[in-house]
């Protein structure tokens, strides 16, 4: 007992310090990925340890205004992935709310003071129970209809509303047991999605915008084949997007650099009846799947089967392109992950995010991320 009072002393000089790193956010860029198991349990050796600082488990839902786990799995997989800090005593672990699929809750949720306090009183029992380290915010989209959700023009504030509330309870919370509690967004990389919401403001409450820097162009919504996650953008591409674009609307918006998570994608995709111009960059097509996740996609198999892969330079991005079967595919592979991480480096950015985890089962997407940004492959 004799070291309670220098234990009570340190927690006192500690909590500003906490404040003050999540104002600034991350000192050394991170790797954060997305961990998807869509309904399974997670089995041992699935998740290396080492890989990554911080694991966002996807996704928890939101019914009748408060959180909830998504599927019967969760619990066992939480309690699979705390064990891992073990391995890595550094390891954070984030429940991931909301996703492109249940982002339909937020707007009602996010209306009064009262339907958010009692979402944050449920946030706080859920990561209690799950010995979790802190909540990922993804609506998608606060202000627009996503993928057909209820939203309001409210949305704007509310949205600010509900990161400053949950930030005051995570606060509240860390005073009372001097652990902390993270809080980071996921944020959709457009114009609209910045001027739906107060990006300034939100930058004060959370440790990390984890910035989707991906889906820039997809089939059976664009008509042109284009990059899925361009670095840069590319003169003859239309659409200007791409992720530095991004990068710099959120840091005018008043995000710093440092708070900045560059998403990168483990995922393709694909358009079929792609005509030979430009090796079918920029070219009429239609969809054949909306994602492909790398496995899926096997690259290293459609090269000995007709595809020849190009390097935009401009973007800083690959794609392949089958003269025969006119199919073309956009994707990310080590070399663009690799001029993306030093991107992240040289804007010193936080640090990278991906989607997802099981899209890149051989880890060598991951293992280019890592040594990039911290000169070492993941054990």
């Amino acid at each position: 007992m004799k070291a309670f009072g220098v234990f009570l002393l340190g927690a006192a000089i500690a909590l500003p310090a906490l404040c003050a790193l999540a104002a600034a956010g991350p000192s050394r860029p991170v790797v954060v990925g997305y961990v998807f198991p869509r309904g399974a349990v997670l089995q041992p050796g699935q998740i290396r340890a080492k890989s990554m600082n911080r694991i966002n488990y996807a996704f928890a839902n939101i019914q009748s205004g408060r959180i909830v786990a998504g599927f019967p799995a969760d619990e066992q997989n939480f309690a699979y992935l705390n064990a891992l800090k073990r391995e890595n005593p550094s390891l954070t672990v984030l429940v991931s709310v909301g996703g492109w699929l249940w982002s339909g809750g937020f707007s009602d949720m996010a209306l009064t003071a009262t339907s958010r306090q009692t979402f944050i009183q449920s946030v706080m029992e859920f990561l209690g129970s799950n010995h979790l380290d802190g909540l990922d915010v993804d609506w998608e989209y606060p202000g627009s209809v996503g993928a057909g959700n209820r939203f309001r023009s409210e949305d704007k504030q509310n949205y600010t509303l509900l990161l400053k509330e949950l930030r005051a309870a995570f606060d509240q919370e860390t005073r009372r047991t001097h652990k902390r509690l993270f809080l980071t967004t996921a944020a959709g990389a457009t114009d609209e999605f910045v001027g739906n919401t107060e990006m300034a403001q939100v930058a004060k409450y959370v440790d990390t915008v984890n910035l989707m820097t991906y889906d820039y162009t997809e089939p059976g919504v664009d008509p042109l084949t284009g990059h899925n996650a361009p670095l840069y953008a590319n003169p003859a591409d239309a659409r200007h997007a791409s992720a530095d674009a991004s990068v710099r609307a959120f840091e005018r918006a008043g995000v710093p650099a440092a708070k900045i998570l560059l998403g990168v994608p483990f995922y393709g995709r694909m358009w079929g009846e792609v005509g030979t111009g430009n090796h079918g960059l920029f070219q009429v097509g239609k969809a054949l799947a909306r994602e492909s996740p790398w496995a899926g996609l096997r690259p290293d198999e459609l090269l000995n089967r007709g595809f020849a892969r190009y390097w935009d330079t401009a973007a800083s991005v690959p794609y392949l392109y089958n003269a025969q079967e006119h199919v073309f595919v956009s994707y990310d592979d080590a070399e663009s992950l690799t001029v993306k991480s030093r991107y992240v480096r040289a804007h010193r950015l936080g640090g990278v995010m991906f989607w997802e985890y099981f899209n890149d089962p051989s880890g060598k997407l991951l293992d280019a991320v890592n040594l990039s940004l911290h000169g070492r492959a993941a054990e």
